[in-house]
């Protein structure tokens, strides 16, 4: 639906809402190349000159990565993922370890203690989309299913404030998974997640708390091997 005209610089703001917009509500997911520039003009009724603006400044914020020669994409779901993503680039993969240890297991075991049946029927989906991707060798749909999933288990603390850094962070997790699945998917990488699911279910709330605090050491993390090594 196009845009209203007001003067030019609230009409950019809007181009720059509608485009965040999509990013925000997985309209264009991360890793997704967006319209290019002459169909965002069609869709949103507003000149050339200020498309490319609005897709300059969400560049410049974090959100969209624009490839010459190959289109824009997005790279990061929010400014501070965007933040997030370039900060801890080349962190220790250790060290990316333990904070996923560390949020995961206290997100866990908040959410064997909160979950509702929403909640469950969500992640038994998730779970079984993870299942699904794996099954079909597609690298990049793991990660993503993978992701979601913990997020979903994540959301299910019912913790605002924890839920949000996480979705932050997720696109330097995903990074990180990327990395220590490899180039492709093979047996040595896959994890089992249901007994996760069925602690969170059962309300055993110590045991999805270890069950979520093991999973970051029993990845290969770029060779380093895990504490229990």
């Amino acid at each position: 639906m196009p845009l209203s005209h007001p003067r030019r610089s609230a009409l950019s703001e809007q181009v720059i809402a509608a485009l965040r917009a999509q990013i925000t509500s997985g309209e264009w997911p991360v890793g997704s190349r967006i319209p290019t520039e002459p169909e965002l003009v069609e869709q949103l009724g507003v000149a050339r000159n200020t498309v490319r603006e609005a897709v300059r400044a969400l560049s410049h914020n974090g959100l969209l990565d624009i490839r010459q020669g190959s289109g824009t994409y997005v790279v990061a779901t929010s400014e501070l993922a965007g933040v997030m993503q370039r900060r801890f680039a080349e962190a220790d993969p250790r060290h990316i370890a333990e904070l996923r240890s560390t949020l995961e297991s206290a997100a866990a075991r908040l959410a064997a203690e909160r979950r509702t049946e929403k909640d469950l029927k969500q992640l038994d989906a998730l779970l079984l989309r993870r299942e699904e991707a794996w099954e079909s060798g597609d690298k990049e749909a793991f990660v993503t299913a993978d992701a979601t999933f913990h997020l979903a288990v994540v959301s299910a603390s019912h913790n605002d404030v924890m839920t949000a850094m996480y979705a932050d962070l997720g696109e330097v997790l995903r990074d990180w998974l990327r990395e220590d699945v490899g180039e492709r998917l093979t047996p040595e990488t896959y994890m089992d997640h249901g007994r996760l699911l069925e602690a969170i279910r059962a309300g055993e709330a110590d045991t999805a708390a270890a069950e979520a605090a093991r999973y970051p050491f029993l990845c290969r993390l770029g060779g380093v091997p895990s504490p229990a090594a």
